[in-house]
């Protein structure tokens, strides 16, 4: 009897035991939780997450960009034809950039390139260092234009990015403006349609201007399908587990209380599609 009760009371303690390791193990795993990310609300296996990508991105040092030149001209009597002419140094455009993400995420078959970003619309991306497009007269806009390597990702030094803030007049004639010395984001990726494999790791990265990001400054806020997430670090990350069809992607600059910055270029939207197989819609 002594034995049994031995028994007993020994599979009791174990089990208490084991119960209390595993409530351990999950709680280690809860605050091992990427720093750069605090999901708003926990969320069950399966919903979208955001992910480090699995290897430090290549550097390119001493990479820059820059514009030579502005070209201007009318078109008809309402529209003006821009032309920039870049500058790069120390970075091949056309190269495929030698890294593991290149293989885990959509990649450019043309290599890297520069993104241009007007008006923190979708970007163009350019495989030439030169670049025409048109607006109307009596207008002022913003060109954000940053080297990218061949999966889409920023380089995120100072000297690879350039913004440049101007108007143009009811003649056509350009005006270089200063830029604001507020802080700024404007939207990368993710960015049109993503099918099979390419949907199953989804690039985030954006372009932060005049600030940085840090636990305790200005953030990022990204709502990917009513999903929030608040990045405190400069770094890419993978959108995993989104699910098929189409994914509204939010960015905002928000201060180290999370209240919204107020100002240009502080609030984008985007929506993107993903399929299984073509047709995407």
């Amino acid at each position: 009897m002594k034995i049994q009760s031995f028994y007993l009371l020994a599979t009791a303690v174990g089990f208490s035991t084991l119960m209390a390791c595993n409530g351990s193990g999950e709680q280690s795993k809860d605050n091992n939780n990427d720093t750069t990310q605090t999901p708003a609300a926990q969320a069950p296996e399966k919903t979208i997450k955001l992910s480090p990508l699995t290897e430090a991105s290549p550097e390119f040092p001493g990479a820059t960009l820059a514009i030579k030149d502005v070209k201007t001209e009318m078109v008809g009597t309402d529209s003006v034809k821009v032309t920039l002419n870049y500058d790069v140094k120390n970075y091949e455009l056309k190269k495929q950039t030698t890294a593991t993400t290149a293989g885990e995420c959509n990649n450019s078959k043309d290599g890297q390139h520069i993104h241009f970003i007007l008006d923190n619309k979708p970007y163009t991306a350019l495989y030439n260092p030169t670049h025409t497009f048109t607006i109307p007269v009596n207008s002022k806009h913003y060109v954000m234009s940053f080297l990218s390597r061949s999966y889409h990702e920023s380089l995120k030094n100072k000297e690879a990015g350039v913004l440049l803030y101007f108007s143009v007049d009811e003649k056509g004639v350009y005006k270089k403006l200063d830029n604001p010395a507020t802080p700024m984001v404007f939207y990368s990726r993710p960015k049109g349609d993503y099918v099979g494999n390419d949907t199953k790791n989804v690039l985030l990265d954006f372009y932060v201007y005049n600030t940085t990001l840090a636990a305790d400054g200005h953030k990022v806020k990204a709502t990917i399908n009513g999903n929030s997430f608040v990045i405190d670090s400069w770094k890419p990350q993978f959108i995993q587990n989104a699910p098929m069809g189409a994914m509204k992607v939010k960015l905002e600059l928000v201060d180290k209380d999370g209240n919204a910055v107020a100002g240009e270029n502080t609030s984008i939207e985007r929506d993107v599609q993903l399929a299984q197989s073509e047709p995407v819609r």
